[in-house]
């Protein structure tokens, strides 16, 4: 029996590559001769950095800011190609950077996701590959912009403040910095959110209250992104306003795409093309998926369906194992998972749960294993 094994994380408690070393040893107690292929994945959010260098490629720890601007060591990737750069936004502007009374998107930047960029083209690359999930911050790129060398100015010349609450005060939009090298870079933005910049689905309505913002916070970083673009507009003659996908982690989606070019792509659609899952579906028996937390955001093209569409086409039955299930089998069956089940086997705490989380899904795995022995018995 070959087996490919292809979890996303289980966010607070494993990255990718454990969870799916958790299923592989789960799997192999019950399935000892089964041939076990092990390929993490992730879709521009948590894990990402992890999974685009599973299959090689070297790891480069860096001091950046944090986003409340205090130093810490990130990590970005360059893949084997020597070229092209994986930068994992949430390691230098991730909301699990913060504790619980820090999070404020008032003040929350992504300058320390330009110093990742800054650094890997430094470093050679000219492609980047940017995952945009988990970020703490609204800030419209503004920080990440700074940090390659764009100047945001108030009416007195002076640099505006960090974060979303600095976005109104912007006048005058100064590019004179910014290396002319990254003229010639590419630059793909790794995400499934199609939520535009501004409005009822934007950046600030939908996933500022994710990040801390208050209810009466909510306008005021929809007002100050408006500026933000309407500035971009009448200084650079670009419209960001209705891009899809702009909104994505707090508008540093849309920033990048105005001031270097970059496009969107599925994230996850990326690292499959990248690690040849295709290729590897024509010798599989089975794909074993999984997450954290399966409700109606995987649908909308999270790692798992990503995974199960793709093995759908190609007719190999997908199950997912996963901490909490949220949405109708049915919908999942019709996106190509045949069958999910929760790895918590009785009632517990959801913080005994997220700690034992290995031993849980190592557990369900076993299980999968003994079902799986049945049908070629």
């Amino acid at each position: 029996m070959n087996i490919l094994i292809a979890p996303g994380a289980f966010k607070h408690s494993l990255s990718a590559n454990q969870a799916a070393d958790s299923i592989a040893r789960g799997l192999k107690q019950a399935l000892p001769d089964a041939n076990l292929t092990v390929l993490p994945i992730a879709d521009g959010g948590n894990g990402t950095l992890d999974a685009w260098l599973a299959q090689g490629g070297t790891r480069h720890t860096i001091t950046v800011h944090d986003p409340l601007m205090r130093p810490i060591t990130a990590d970005y990737g360059i893949l084997p190609d020597g070229k092209t750069a994986v930068i994992e936004m949430a390691l230098a502007s991730g909301l699990e950077l913060l504790i619980d009374n820090e999070v404020n998107p008032m003040k929350a930047t992504t300058y320390g996701t330009g110093e990742l960029l800054q650094q890997a083209r430094e470093n050679g690359a000219r492609r980047f590959i940017i995952g945009m999930g988990g970020s703490a911050t609204v800030d419209g790129a503004s920080g990440a912009l700074r940090a390659l060398g764009i100047k945001l100015l108030d009416a007195s010349g002076a640099e505006i403040s960090h974060g979303g609450g600095g976005l109104s005060h912007i006048a005058t939009i100064d590019t004179s910095s910014l290396d002319l090298r990254w003229q010639d870079c590419e630059i793909i933005i790794a995400s499934d959110v199609e939520n535009p910049l501004l409005g009822d689905k934007g950046a600030a309505a939908i996933f500022a209250p994710q990040k801390g913002a208050t209810k009466s916070q909510i306008p005021i970083l929809e007002n100050n992104l408006r500026h933000f673009a309407e500035i971009i507009a009448q200084q650079q003659g670009r419209d960001i306003t209705g891009v899809v996908g702009g909104g994505a982690a707090g508008g540093l989606s849309a920033g990048l795409m105005a001031f270097l070019g970059g496009r969107i792509e599925s994230g996850i659609d990326l690292l499959l093309k990248h690690n040849h899952f295709v290729e590897r579906l024509k010798n599989t028996d089975y794909v074993i998926t999984g997450e954290g937390q399966m409700d109606e955001q995987t649908i909308s093209g999270k790692g798992p369906i990503g995974v199960a569409r793709l093995a759908k086409e190609h007719g190999v039955p997908t199950i997912a194992l996963v901490g909490g299930l949220n949405v109708h089998d049915t919908i999942l069956h019709e996106n190509g998972i045949q069958a999910a089940f929760s790895i918590v086997d009785k009632p517990m705490p959801l913080d005994v749960a997220l700690a034992n989380a290995a031993d849980l899904l190592e557990r369900a795995a076993l299980r999968i294993g003994y079902i799986l022995n049945m049908t070629t018995s």
